[in-house]
C-alpha cells in the first residue's frame, strides 16, 4: 500500500470496479436474505445544472442504506433517474438565452423546447457524472427520465383515468399567477416573506345612507372588484348588518353584506371586503353566496376596463396610490396602520404574485387526500421522525383542489384537444381527434399549457418501475387501476424507503402518496424518511451572498468523497438542519488517513498469514476486541435498521478509532512482531485480519471507496468486492 491514501487515485478506479463488475444491478446479485427486497426510488434531481449540497445529502444517506442492504444480502434496487423540472428548467435555460442577447419570444414553441431539450441532456450527463463521483451505487441500467415516453404515457394514463373518475376538471378558479413569467404556479414556487405595509380601514357607506361599515386592506386597488362585504357570522358587532347592502367606494356598485366563517373575526374591524377574482379565500366566499366575479387585474399586471377608465392599464403599485387619494379626497379613509402580514412573491423573479381568477385544469384533491392521511394512520406509511406525521396531517386537512397547468413550453404537454366549433367540448387525447363527439366538427385546437412538474413527478415510484421492467400479465391487485404490470413493479412495489429533504414534504411526498394509492391500490412506499436543510456551522443558511456555500464537488475533489460524506451524517440528527464546514471535512479525511494507516499496518503484518486450518486460541485482550465488535455490530445494525445515521456513524468511527486502532492494534503488533509461541502469532493475525475485515464492512455505506481499496488488499479477501461483501455478524 502506499505510503499516503491518495483520493483522487483511488475513488475513480473504484468506481468503474464497481460499475463495469455489475455489482449496482440486482439482476447480477443472486439475494441471499429472506423477506422482501429493499428498494429506494432516487428523488430525481434536475436536470439542469450541477449538483449542490442539498444533493449531496440525500446521494450519501440513500447510498448508505443501499449499500447496507447489499450487504446485507437483500435484493437490493436503488433506481435513479432526472426531472425535467418544467418552470424551473424554462427560467434556467432564458437566463441563458438574456446571456446572448436573446428571449424566448424569437423562437417558435417547438424550437424553444429542442433548444431546453439540448441544454438538459447536455447538463444531465455531467450531474450523472456528479453523483458517480459522489460514490452512488444506483443501478444505472434502469435510470429514468421524466420526459422518456414510456414515463410520459403512465402519466398521461393517470390522468385519463383521473379525468373519466371525476378527479381532474376543468374550471375557473384562483391561481397563484407570475405576470412577469406570465404561468400560474405550484406552492414551492411561491415564497413568502414577512413584509410591513400599511393597513388601510376604509368606509363603505351603507346604501339607506344610515352609516358606514368600515372594513380593513392591505390592498385597496383590489377594492375595484368587490362584490361583498363578509364577517363572521358568531360576530355580534355585525348580528344586524347581515343581509344589508354597502355602496362599494368609487365604483358606486350596490353589494351584499354576508355572514361567512372564513371570515377572521380578530383581523381588522372583523369586516373585509370581497375580491372573488383575486382572492382565494374570496372565490371560496363567493362560491358559498354566488357572488359576482369582477377581474380587475390582468394577467400582465395591469388594471383592467373592469377597474374603470381612469385605472385601465395602469400598474397596480400606481393605481393603489390613486385609490387612496380618491377614497381620502371622499372622506372614506377612516384611519391607516403600519401592518406586518405575509406576502406571496416569485421564487425566481421575486415580482409579486397575482391571484387571479383563471380557467385552469384542477385536481379533486381531497378524496385522494383522505386515503393518504387514513393510509399513515393505518400505518401503511411511517414517518421518521415520527413527529412529521402531524405536520402531513395538519396540511392535508387543509388541502384546496390542486392547480395541474402551467403556461410553459417545457414539460409533458396535456394531452386534451378543443372542438372549433362546440367551444365546450374537449377530447382527451395524445393524437389529434378526426371528429368531435359533440357536433362532428374536425377542427381542433390543441392545448398547449404543460403539466406541473409535481404531477408527473408524483407518479415516480411506480411510473419507474412499470417503464424500467418487463411487461408481464394484468395486474392482480383488484384497486390498482394500471393497465399493464411488469416485472420490476412485482418484483420492488411498494418500495422500502423514501427519502428526501423535509420542505417538499407537501409538494411531494404527499402527492406520491395520493397517486400511489390511486393508481395502484397501495402507497409507494412504506417509510418516509426526511432530512434537513444544508446549514453554515453557526446555523446560517447557505447563499452566496454570505460568502458560505460549499460547493459538494470541489470539496469532494480535494478531501475525497468519502470524507464529504461522513462529515455529513457525523455529529448530528439528519431529521434536523445540517451544519457544514470545511473543518467538518477536513476532520473527516484525517479519519480516512487515520484508516489507511491502520490498514497499511495490518496489512504489513499479515503478509505471512493464510487463513485456512486455523484454530485461534483467544487471549483476554482478543476476547475484549471481538466482544466490542460484536457490539459495535449490533449497535450499527440497529441504528440503520431505525435511520438513525448518524449515531451509526459515530458507533463505527468511535469503534474503529479507540477500540481498533488504541486497543486492538497496540495489542497484537507486540504478538506479532514477538510472539510467546506460533499459534499466539497467527490467533493475533486471525483476530487482526478479521477486526479489519469486518471494520471495512461496518464503515463501507459511509467511506465506500477508501474501505473498498483497502479490501482489494487484504490477502484472500472472499468476495470479489466488499461492496457485495456479507454485513458482519458479530463473534
Amino acid at each position: 500500500m502506499d505510503k499516503q491514501y491518495d483520493s483522487k487515485k483511488v475513488e475513480s478506479k473504484i468506481y468503474k470496479l464497481w460499475e463495469e463488475g455489475g455489482f449496482f444491478n440486482p439482476d447480477n446479485l443472486p439475494a441471499k436474505g429472506h423477506g422482501r427486497p429493499f428498494c429506494i426510488i432516487m428523488p430525481p434531481p434536475n436536470a439542469n445544472g450541477s449538483l449542490h449540497l442539498g444533493h449531496a445529502v440525500f446521494v450519501t444517506l440513500e447510498d448508505i442504506m443501499t449499500r447496507y442492504h447489499r450487504l446485507k444480502g437483500e435484493d437490493t434496487l436503488w433506481l435513479p433517474g432526472a426531472d425535467h423540472a418544467g418552470f424551473e428548467t424554462q427560467v434556467v435555460f432564458e437566463k441563458e438565452l438574456e446571456k446572448e442577447g436573446k428571449t424566448r419570444f424569437q423562437f417558435s414553441r417547438q424550437e424553444l423546447y429542442s433548444k431546453i431539450w439540448d441544454f438538459t441532456q447536455s447538463h444531465k450527463s455531467g450531474m450523472e457524472n456528479q453523483l458517480r463521483q459522489l460514490g452512488a451505487s444506483c443501478d444505472w441500467s434502469r435510470e429514468k427520465f421524466t420526459l422518456d415516453p414510456e414515463i410520459v404515457k403512465i402519466v398521461y394514463q393517470t390522468f385519463r383515468q383521473m379525468y373519466e373518475d371525476g378527479l381532474i376538471y376543468r374550471g375557473q378558479r384562483v391561481i397563484s399567477w407570475c405576470s412577469y413569467h406570465q404561468t400560474s404556479l405550484s406552492d414551492l414556487e411561491v415564497l413568502y416573506e414577512n413584509r410591513r405595509d400599511q393597513l388601510f380601514y376604509i368606509k363603505y357607506p351603507l346604501a339607506d345612507g344610515s352609516g358606514y361599515l368600515i372594513v380593513a386592506t392591505t390592498r385597496p386597488e383590489t377594492m375595484l372588484g368587490d362584490t361583498a362585504v363578509a364577517v363572521n357570522p358568531d360576530d355580534q358587532r355585525y348580528k344586524n348588518w347581515v343581509g344589508r347592502q354597502v355602496v362599494l367606494p368609487i365604483q358606486n356598485r350596490k353589494i351584499p353584506v354576508v355572514a361567512d366563517e372564513a371570515v377572521e373575526k380578530e383581523f381588522g374591524t372583523g369586516a373585509v371586503k370581497v375580491t372573488p377574482a383575486h382572492d382565494a379565500v374570496d372565490f371560496e366566499i363567493s362560491q358559498r353566496h354566488n357572488l359576482e366575479i369582477i377581474e380587475v387585474i390582468g394577467k400582465d399586471g395591469k388594471m383592467t376596463e373592469n377597474a374603470g377608465q381612469e385605472f385601465v392599464g395602469l400598474d397596480v403599485s400606481e393605481v393603489r396610490q390613486k385609490v387612496i387619494e380618491k377614497l381620502k379626497e371622499q372622506g372614506l379613509v377612516e384611519k391607516e396602520e403600519s401592518y406586518e402580514h405575509s406576502a406571496a412573491f416569485c421564487y425566481k423573479c421575486k415580482n409579486i404574485i397575482e391571484p387571479l381568477i383563471s380557467e385552469q385544469w384542477f385536481v379533486k384533491i381531497k378524496p385522494l387526500a383522505e386515503k393518504a392521511v387514513e393510509a399513515v394512520k393505518g400505518g401503511q406509511v411511517k414517518f421518521h421522525p415520527d413527529f412529521y406525521e402531524k405536520i402531513f396531517f395538519n396540511w392535508m386537512e387543509k388541502i384546496r383542489d390542486w392547480n395541474i397547468s402551467r403556461q410553459i413550453v417545457w414539460g409533458i404537454k396535456i394531452p386534451v384537444w378543443y372542438c372549433n366549433e362546440a367551444k365546450t367540448c374537449y377530447i382527451i387525447s395524445e393524437k389529434k381527434p378526426a371528429r368531435c363527439p359533440q357536433c362532428g366538427a374536425a377542427e381542433f385546437i390543441e392545448e398547449t399549457d404543460t403539466f406541473d412538474t409535481w404531477f408527473s413527478s408524483g407518479q415516480w415510484p411506480f411510473a419507474t418501475l412499470l417503464a424500467s421492467g418487463r411487461s408481464k400479465s394484468k395486474i392482480k391487485n383488484q384497486k390498482s387501476k394500471i393497465p399493464e404490470t411488469t416485472d420490476d413493479f412485482e418484483r420492488f412495489y411498494p418500495t422500502s424507503v423514501m427519502e428526501t429533504a423535509w420542505d417538499i414534504l407537501f409538494f411531494w411526498v404527499a402527492r406520491m402518496i395520493m397517486f400511489g394509492l390511486y393508481m395502484t391500490g397501495e402507497v409507494p412506499f412504506k417509510n418516509v424518511v426526511l432530512h434537513g436543510l444544508i446549514c453554515d456551522k453557526d446555523r446560517q443558511k447557505m447563499s452566496k451572498s454570505k460568502g458560505n456555500v460549499i460547493d459538494p464537488l470541489a470539496v469532494a475533489e480535494e478531501y475525497g468523497a468519502d470524507a464529504l460524506r461522513m462529515s455529513l451524517v457525523f455529529g448530528s440528527s439528519v431529521s434536523r438542519d445540517i451544519p457544514m464546514s470545511e473543518d467538518k471535512i477536513v476532520a473527516h479525511r484525517k479519519f480516512a488517513n487515520k484508516i489507511w494507516n491502520a490498514a497499511r499496518f495490518s496489512l504489513e503484518n499479515l503478509a505471512d498469514f493464510e487463513p485456512a486450518g486455523i484454530e485461534p486460541k483467544y487471549t483476554r485482550e482478543d476476547e475484549w476486541i471481538l466482544q466490542e465488535l460484536k457490539s459495535a455490530t449490533e449497535k450499527i445494525t440497529g441504528d440503520l435498521d431505525n435511520f438513525q445515521f448518524h449515531e451509526a456513524a459515530q458507533a463505527a468511527y468511535h469503534f474503529f478509532w479507540h477500540s481498533f486502532c488504541d486497543k486492538c492494534i497496540e495489542n497484537v503488533k507486540a504478538r506479532i512482531k514477538k510472539p510467546s509461541s506460533d499459534q499466539d502469532k497467527k490467533t493475533a493475525q486471525y483476530v487482526l485480519r478479521k477486526v479489519l475485515t469486518d471494520s471495512l464492512k461496518l464503515l463501507h455505506p459511509f467511506m465506500p471507496f477508501i474501505t473498498e481499496e483497502i479490501y482489494q488488499q487484504i490477502p484472500y479477501h472472499v468476495k470479489k468486492a466488499l461492496i457485495v461483501e456479507d454485513w458482519p455478524a458479530g463473534q
